[in-house]
């Protein structure tokens, strides 16, 4: 759907580190607090891992002066403009007529753009509305972005050394384009790199703090070709280490990390950003082995990190969230007595939990979660935030106790991560001949 006209000016090169890059997101919602700018940490993101940083991002409203002052600010002062929002078919989607104006470009209706929008209707079993055309106009002296997965392209114009992006606001149709069309864009016009500029290495189980104080020594050696950065996340801590300078090659800044994932032994998670569900899931698969789940206190989370995981039928048996002792007991044979005794918050009733999602699913590993998350507490001796996991493996079955106290969305994550990094430590020493039979029962905290 690209414009058959050339672009009126191609980007001028200039280190990538020296390429200014502004985000403006529109949309009186985002300021509203009815959805979430998740734009700024997926943009941000991406453009760092390609050596890129986002200098600036700006939320404004839908309203046309708002977005032309912004836009005509940006555009003075930057390389590389990104907008999100305001390209749909309604009334207060004014973003492609407000920075037309302000570029002094004419608008142009592009018929591909429209057989585009009615061949999506089609395949919905509907018709467009003609308000729907006003998203098959494009700059005259621009080019087309395909959406694959709705009916607003994307925007593209090269003029006086700069460029401008123009994305439509749902993340689920502006993620794929930005990663699929526009940074291959930007890496040809040299504004990224068309690699990774920094090797990211994930870990779990060490804190922040910690983690520096193991890895220093490596690092020292280096002197100041290598820069080091820490991320703390919820279950696990990022270290990127880069060579802004070019004194260090990529095979060198891999063999540092390399070094570095042998010193944390099985508190190194991978390189890259893989979640610790993705990292457990190829262990799975590698090993043919199949895990299910059966979860209280998490709701569902535990089982929608591995059902979230294209291809999860090769690993995935299933999960199951089973509150009430009837459940429990229909669904994955928990014993009664076990109940009455012990309760279904115990390190008892984790264990009859995974035993039985392991016998019931026919599966290899099964991992349970049962406790108090909050804001309803349990007896004296279990306070909010105290969570009983259990691992069902073909070596045995063992529980642990966590006490996680804080809010509730707070505690289901950090249990979710824990559980995860369980299983995949079992499935580490798997692969080295080793068990987990030295945890049985023990706290986390």
């Amino acid at each position: 759907m690209a414009s058959p006209e050339k672009p009126s000016g191609q980007a001028s090169p200039k280190p990538v580190a020296q390429v200014r890059y502004e985000l403006l997101t529109l949309g009186d919602e985002l300021l509203l607090g009815l959805t979430a700018n998740s734009h700024l940490t997926f943009i941000g993101a991406e453009l760092g891992r390609r050596g890129a940083m986002l200098q600036r991002n700006v939320t404004i409203t839908d309203e046309a002066e708002a977005i032309a002052a912004q836009f005509r600010e940006s555009w003075a002062r930057s390389d590389v403009v990104i907008t999100s929002g305001g390209l749909g078919p309604t009334c207060d989607d004014r973003t492609r007529e407000a920075i037309a104006a302000e570029l002094g470009m004419k608008l142009v209706f592009d018929t591909s753009i429209e057989k585009a929008i009615n061949d999506r209707f089609v395949l919905f079993g509907r018709k467009p509305t003609a308000n729907n055309l006003k998203q098959a106009y494009r700059f005259e002296h621009g080019e087309v972005i395909a959406n694959a997965n709705g009916t607003a392209p994307g925007l593209w114009v090269e003029r006086d050394g700069k460029v401008l992006c123009m994305l439509p606001g749902p993340p689920n149709e502006l993620q794929p384009m930005f990663v699929d069309q526009v940074l291959p864009r930007l890496a040809r016009l040299g504004l990224l790199l068309d690699r990774e500029a920094y090797v990211q290495i994930r870990t779990a189980g060490v804190g922040e703090s910690s983690l520096e104080t193991k890895l220093q020594p490596i690092f020292d050696a280096q002197g100041e070709a290598l820069s080091v950065a820490y991320c703390a996340h919820a279950g696990h801590v990022d270290c990127r280490i880069s060579s802004p300078s070019g004194a260090l090659a990529m095979p060198q800044l891999e063999s540092i990390a390399a070094e570095c994932a042998r010193l944390l032994g099985e508190d190194f998670v991978c390189f890259g950003s893989d979640s610790l569900a993705k990292v457990c899931a190829d262990a799975l698969r590698a090993a043919e082995r199949t895990l299910a789940v059966a979860e209280t206190a998490t709701g569902g989370l535990l089982t929608n990190a591995f059902a979230d995981i294209c291809g999860a039928a090769k690993f995935f048996a299933g999960g199951c969230v089973c509150t009430t002792y009837d459940a429990k007991m229909q669904l994955v044979d928990v014993p009664e007595s076990i109940l009455q005794q012990h309760g279904a918050a115990s390190a008892e009733g984790a264990v009859a939990m995974a035993t039985g999602a392991a016998e019931k699913l026919s599966a290899d590993y099964a991992l349970a979660v049962t406790g108090f998350s909050g804001p309803c507490a349990g007896p004296n001796e279990n306070p909010i935030g105290t969570i009983f996991i259990a691992l069902h493996s073909p070596h045995g079955v063992w529980s642990k106790k966590l006490s996680y106290p804080g809010p509730r969305a707070t505690v289901r994550r950090r249990v979710v991560n824990a559980a995860l990094d369980w299983l995949r430590r079992e499935l580490v020493r798997e692969r080295s001949g080793a068990t987990a039979t030295d945890q049985c029962q023990s706290v986390m905290q």
